[in-house]
């Protein structure tokens, strides 16, 4: 009789904690940036979650997918340009799982499957855009990346939000090339400030001795007020011109003495 009590009791415990572990696995618990995909003996049952659940054990799995944003990075890639030249860029991808029942029928790896089609898509437009096109307007070849990678990714359930150019290396003849332009450049405008310089100023020039010319009186007033300005220094020598005017005037006067004193 007391073997036969052993025995019940050892079986009911066996029966009591295949039951826990059969409960354990029923019970599934999914995060509110989660959802649990559950295949029913291979066949796509849908997506449960947030929140507590059960599940058919052995029957049924569940696979998990987050549903938060993915910060993909994407490798420096070498490419040619289309005015070909060799660079190297990297850059970064943001993206989440907006269908989890596409993102694991669909596609093996979701994650590597987006890594690698933004590989290829970033070789892809860097070959169709000129150098110039890649420092200056990055903006755009952001803009198209994200919609080459969006359209591609769209079957897996993937939506991609963002696409960045991060950095962009250059060979070392480019740079020395670049920075000659620039040079050039700079050295160009410097030559046709100076040019409007002069011009500004010859035009100045000519529009005071217009009105010198107009105004015989107007240079006697420059000869003062430089005077004014010269005496300024202390230690100057200060040589007074004589005006034409005065010197035509005591010509005629001189002249008009010698006939005076002739008559005489």
């Amino acid at each position: 009789m007391p073997n036969i009590l052993e025995w019940l009791f050892s079986g009911v415990g066996i029966a009591l904690i295949f039951g826990i572990i059969i409960l354990t696995s029923a019970v599934k618990v999914v995060q509110e940036y989660e959802r649990g995909v559950i295949f029913r003996l291979g066949r796509l049952q849908g997506a449960k979650g947030p929140g507590i659940f059960f599940i058919i054990p052995i029957v049924d799995r569940m696979v998990k997918v987050d549903l938060r944003v993915v910060t993909l990075d994407i490798p420096s890639q070498e490419a040619i340009t289309r005015d070909n030249v060799t660079v190297r860029v990297n850059a970064v991808a943001y993206f989440r799982v907006v269908d989890p029942n596409d993102a694991i029928v669909q596609v093996e790896d979701f994650q590597r499957a987006t890594w690698q089609i933004s590989q290829t898509s970033l070789r892809s437009v860097l070959g169709q855009s000129d150098l110039d096109e890649l420092l200056i307007h990055r903006d755009q070849i952001n803009q198209k990346l994200q919609q080459i990678i969006d359209e591609a990714t769209e079957p897996w359930g993937i939506k991609v939000s963002i696409v960045e150019v991060k950095d962009v290396e250059l060979p070392d003849t480019m740079k020395r090339a670049m920075a000659r332009q620039a040079e050039a450049e700079r050295e160009k405008r410097a030559k046709i400030i100076h040019a409007e310089g002069e011009s500004d100023a010859a035009q100045k020039l000519q529009d005071a001795a217009t009105v010198i010319s107009k105004v015989p009186s107007a240079i006697q007033l420059r000869y003062l007020q430089t005077l004014t300005e010269i005496a300024v220094e202390k230690n100057s020598t200060i040589i007074f011109p004589v005006p034409i005017e005065f010197m035509n005037a005591f010509s005629g006067w001189m002249g008009r003495a010698n006939e005076a004193s002739e008559e005489g």
